[in-house]
């Protein structure tokens, strides 16, 4: 017999009946679907670039469009934990470029520093800044996305009062820290492996743990999982550390791969992270949506945006078809659940009468 927080763990009530079972089913595959679609999407969208454009199927182009997409892929996995609780994160680009001059100036102060230790102390200052928004959105009752826009110009104020007009070159820094961003293990850049194994590792728990049903809970009845015993401001904090944490991690990758840093490092992020998210098929109302799909859509905006420049279309058209993209996500994804809800409304009401 279930308790009721794990009842309310769930996407849908009455986990223990046959109708809960089948509501659970539809919603999955309605989201199976959403993922499909993004892979097809990407499928098409290389073909075709393909077919005008043979240079775009090479294996360098392929291998950077991985690598573009790496560090975004890993900021989304953090903005779908903190979307899934019904909030928004938009200053993960001011926390990542504190992280990414961070590493770069302790690495040329002292190239003979641990690169783990370079990356924990990245994902450390991403989490305290994440404690920070987390604190004030759910301790002092401000929305998340006035918290998150006041710190994004905080933590970016603090990058330029850091750096006083410096930047870190590539020729400062060691080179075994550099190697991240260009080798590859087994064939696979180092850098997408970073993101596959946070997208694993947050996918499985997401889907496997109670920890991790939390988090949709919260975002589908935040007031039934507040009933059911779910600590929500516990759960909310919790997001917006991981969604730091990851940001700083992506800091430090990012020095890795460009090498070159300063104060502006990692500018207009936060929207093109936020964008990968709903468009992979995480639902900006909160509730459900999966890392894998925010992956996805990561890696659909990159393939787009370089689609559009070996094709040669005008900056312009790029961030249009950027845009007509997440207002098309947002617009699907309310349809589709408006048509679950009345699907599995009617559903309940027919096991009702019958």
């Amino acid at each position: 017999m279930s308790t009721p927080a794990e009842s309310a763990v769930a996407p849908q009530p009455a986990i223990g009946s046959r109708s809960g079972e089948r509501a659970r089913r539809i919603t999955e595959i309605a989201f199976r679907v959403r993922e499909l679609g993004i892979v097809l999407a990407l499928g098409l969208l290389i073909v075709v670039t393909g077919i005008l454009e043979p240079r775009f199927v090479g294996a360098g182009s392929l291998r950077n469009l991985a690598l573009n997409a790496a560090i975004i892929a890993i900021l989304a996995v953090g903005q779908t934990l903190v979307i899934l609780t019904r909030n928004i994160d938009i200053s993960v680009g001011s926390i990542l470029g504190l992280s990414a001059f961070m590493a770069g100036s302790l690495l040329s102060n002292d190239p003979g520093l641990p690169i783990p230790l370079v990356l924990a102390l990245g994902m450390g200052l991403g989490g305290a800044c994440g404690l920070l928004n987390g604190v004030l959105v759910t301790f002092g009752r401000v929305p998340a996305l006035v918290v998150t826009l006041g710190t994004l110009y905080i933590f970016r104020g603090l990058a330029f009062l850091w750096t006083d007009g410096r930047q870190v070159n590539a020729e400062t820094l060691p080179d075994r820290f550099l190697n991240l961003g260009t080798d590859s293990l087994l064939g696979v850049p180092i850098l997408v492996l970073f993101a596959l194994v946070v997208v694993l590792v947050v996918g499985q728990c997401l889907r496997n743990l109670r920890f991790g049903r939390e988090f949709y809970a919260i975002g589908s009845n935040p007031e039934a999982a507040r009933l059911a015993g779910i600590r929500t401001e516990r759960r909310v904090n919790t997001a917006f550390v991981i969604s730091g944490a990851l940001a700083g991690l992506g800091g430090v990758l990012f020095t890795a791969r460009f090498g070159t840093v300063d104060a502006t490092a990692g500018t207009g992020y936060e929207l093109t992270v936020v964008a990968a998210a709903v468009v992979g098929g995480v639902a900006i109302f909160g509730g459900s949506g999966s890392v894998y799909g925010a992956a996805l859509g990561a890696l659909l905006l990159g393939s787009i945006t370089s689609a559009l420049i070996v094709l040669r279309v005008d900056a312009f058209w790029q961030m249009a078809a950027i845009g007509a993209l997440l207002v098309l996500a947002i617009a699907i994804d309310r349809f589709v659940s408006l048509r679950l809800e009345a699907a599995l409304r009617q559903r309940s009401s027919r096991r009702a009468t019958g």
